[in-house]
């Protein structure tokens, strides 16, 4: 009788993968204590990185994206719009939906945590090969194709792991 379930290499990549996620939550958790604005909750640069790929999203598909209930999506946003970095309009296609944009703050804001971010990833790099950081390269682009169809946010930065690789 086959046994259910992901094979053993899918099992031990998602164990790794897990635990590097970890590493970088940590490593990146030092961006968002750097960012001009202060901390920001991670509940919060979520939905700013979703708003970011999808501008004009409304409130109904930042919760799915986020797996958030409406009223706990309504919250997040007022919290978001309070300080600066997003901005609810009304939207140009139906009068019962908000659209969402990051403000000029809000961009500043994540390419401030990303710029930090890269470099605190920068430095964990300078200690792999070439070699290590060709096959690391390869396996990103292709977790990021995967992860950006399941979810529905392919990947839109020139500068991803993916793209990188694709011209290497």
């Amino acid at each position: 009788m086959p046994a259910s379930g992901p094979p053993p290499d899918h099992l031990a990549t998602a164990h790794a993968l897990s635990t590097v996620s970890q590493l970088l939550d940590v490593l990146w958790a030092r961006g968002q204590e750097a960012a001009a604005t202060g901390a920001i909750p991670p509940s919060q640069l979520r939905a700013l990185f979703v708003v970011e790929g999808n501008q004009g999203t409304n409130l109904r598909a930042l919760g799915e994206a986020l797996g958030s209930r409406p009223s706990a999506v309504s919250r997040l946003c007022d919290r978001l719009e309070a300080v600066g970095l997003l901005r609810r309009t009304a939207s140009a296609h139906s009068a019962r939906e908000i659209e969402l944009h990051l403000t000029r703050a809000g961009r500043d804001t994540l390419d401030q945590i990303r710029a930090f971010r890269r470099s605190e990833v920068t430095d964990v790099l300078a200690t792999m090969s070439p070699v290590q950081l060709a096959a690391l390269a390869n396996g990103l682009a292709a977790f990021e194709d995967a992860a950006g169809a399941r979810t529905g946010f392919p990947r839109r930065d020139p500068g991803s792991p993916a793209a990188v690789a694709e011209t290497a």
